[in-house]
């Protein structure tokens, strides 16, 4: 285990969801226990930390984004001791634990809500965002909620609208109260006690609103980005809702109090469209905010040259005093082999040139379970769906079930070797194909060339620290160097489906070993397959 303060720049952070990595009680969902008896396969892809997604008692509305109880586990998981025995074997592994923390909202079943709505004079009336009715009894303002409808939902005990971004079961907290701060600092407080090694910090830009209550304006019709845009969320400029100033302060507190547990880490969550830079940027910046922050904006269809360093280059204008974590998929989007790929694309190509990119970028990388494996994103009927964002939207927008379906580590066995159970979702038979027992043997798989690729990133000390600086080429080129003052390494992507020939800076003459098969460098230039990747130290 990297024993320095700083270990989390340029390492490798690999995502669990619960639910979906193993079953050890029968009954179709994954637990704690399930992830300790798999740590010895995270552990051989050479990660550095392992996110795990909520695992906190939950009516689980949102699978576990609702919570119920900060201090305790769901009994679906398991129990406390199960995630202490979790965390001593990653330890013993040279893994550290980053667990999720939803601190914007909570569930309406936590006994702070039901408190909070008996009335209006209550010890945590003010622990949430309650406001009165317009007077014709409509909502307070034009806020919306990301899962579909308005941001407010009627209390007919207090007579008041309270604030939801998410789900009606999912109350915002008023970070206005400091009260409301304090108390959640003191739920990571104790789970730095237990001793974990860091926190995803969810949907960290939610945290303030703007107390006035005013209406967002319509966005510009050329910059509506939603994730998909059967959701009218899209066409509001999100001005007053998230992302409020005095979001910093309260991020600074997080850091001074994980500032009293050396070597622990917050990384922020930052979904904010086209102000996502900026945001991290923010967020990221000065020391004394968070160590870093994980973006969404790799998280798009299209696989070019031009989309990476467009994106990249957006970052490093805003993060110069920051840190950004990238991923290419997680639990919330489509897998990305399959947002990739086009008609006719072999998807273990795109997930070869994928990780090949990733493993170079400068920054935090961040893999998703299922990844290391090139699973596609899973198809399923309507009647399968548990996302309440699917089902809310379907047929117009499929959800996010599809990325979240059940780990096959075992092709031969019932459920793939995930549970003895009925999963809580279907294991599509693609998947199964592609368990972790049947890519384990081959050295050719997609599982050898992520553990080649990690490998390799943690072998160049240059993907750590150095710089990047992007070379001109065709948008369906990518290249770059990381370099410091001592050493550079060419990074070089043909994101086409033709072969290419580009002319190299000089003094990249040999191409190094994690390049892909048939790339090669000759007298006149390189030369790279369709969907290829070629890596050259300078001489």
């Amino acid at each position: 285990m990297t024993a320095t303060p700083e270990w989390w720049r340029g390492a490798v952070l690999y995502q669990v969801y619960p639910r979906s990595f193993q079953d050890t009680t029968g009954d179709g969902i994954g637990d704690l226990k399930g992830i300790t008896r798999r740590l010895d396969h995270i552990a051989s892809l050479g990660v550095d930390a392992v996110w795990i997604s909520p695992f906190f008692k939950s009516p689980m509305a949102d699978m576990g984004y609702d919570v119920s109880d900060y201090r305790d586990v769901d009994p679906m998981f398991g129990t406390l001791a199960d995630f202490d025995a979790l965390l001593a074997r990653a330890h013993e592994l040279g893994l550290k634990i980053i667990i999720d923390q939803v601190l914007s909202h909570c569930s309406d079943q936590h006994a702070w809500f039901r408190e909070s709505r008996t009335d209006r004079t209550n010890p945590k009336a003010d622990w949430y965002v309650w406001a009165d009715p317009k007077p014709d009894g409509t909502a307070p303002n034009n806020w919306l909620s990301i899962f579909g409808g308005p941001a407010w939902e009627w209390d007919g005990t207090r007579m008041q609208y309270y604030m939801h971004s998410f789900l009606t079961s999912q109350p915002d907290f008023n970070f206005h109260n400091p009260e409301v701060q304090d108390a959640l600092l003191d739920t990571i407080r104790f789970w730095l006690d237990r001793g974990v090694d860091g926190f995803r910090l969810d949907a960290c830009n939610h945290y303030f609103h703007d107390i006035a209550l005013r209406d967002n304006p319509p966005a510009p019709m050329s910059s509506a980005h939603d994730i998909q845009q059967s959701n009218p969320y899209g066409f509001q400029e999100h001005l007053y809702d998230k992302t409020q100033p005095e979001n910093v302060a309260f991020l600074k507190r997080i850091r001074a109090l994980l500032e009293e547990y050396p070597g622990t880490v917050a990384v922020g969550e930052v979904g904010d469209g086209e102000q996502s830079p900026k945001t991290v940027g923010l967020y990221t910046s000065g020391g004394d905010t968070l160590h870093l922050a994980y973006t969404f904006d790799l998280f798009g269809t299209e696989f070019s040259g031009r989309y990476f360093r467009d994106t990249v280059e957006k970052f490093e204008a805003e993060t110069a005093d920051g840190w950004v974590c990238w991923a290419l998929s997680n639990h919330d989007v489509m897998r990305h082999v399959s947002r990739f790929a086009q008609p006719g694309d072999d998807p273990d190509q795109i997930a070869r040139l994928a990780i090949a990119i990733l493993v170079a970028l400068k920054g935090t990388i961040c893999l998703y379970q299922g990844e290391e494996l090139a699973l596609p994103e899973a198809e399923l009927a309507f009647e399968d769906l548990r996302d309440p964002y699917g089902i809310r939207f379907w047929p117009a927008f499929k959800g996010r079930d599809g990325c979240r379906t059940p780990m096959p580590w075992e092709a031969g066995e019932a459920q793939a070797g995930f549970s003895t159970g009925k999963p809580w979702l279907p294991i599509p038979d693609a998947h199964r194909d592609r368990s972790v027992d049947v890519q384990s043997t081959d050295p050719a798989s997609i599982l050898a060339i992520y553990r080649k690729a990690v490998a390799f990133r943690h072998a160049e000390p240059l993907l750590a620290s150095g710089v990047i600086a992007f070379i001109d080429l065709p948008d369906d080129m990518l290249a770059f160097t990381r370099s410091t003052d001592e050493a550079a390494l060419l990074c070089l992507f043909n994101l086409s489906r033709e072969p290419r020939n580009t002319p190299l800076p000089a003094g990249f003459s040999r191409p190094h070993s994690f390049s892909s098969d048939g790339a090669t460098i000759t007298e006149v230039g390189a030369i790279l397959p369709p969907l290829s990747a070629l890596f050259s130290q300078r001489d």
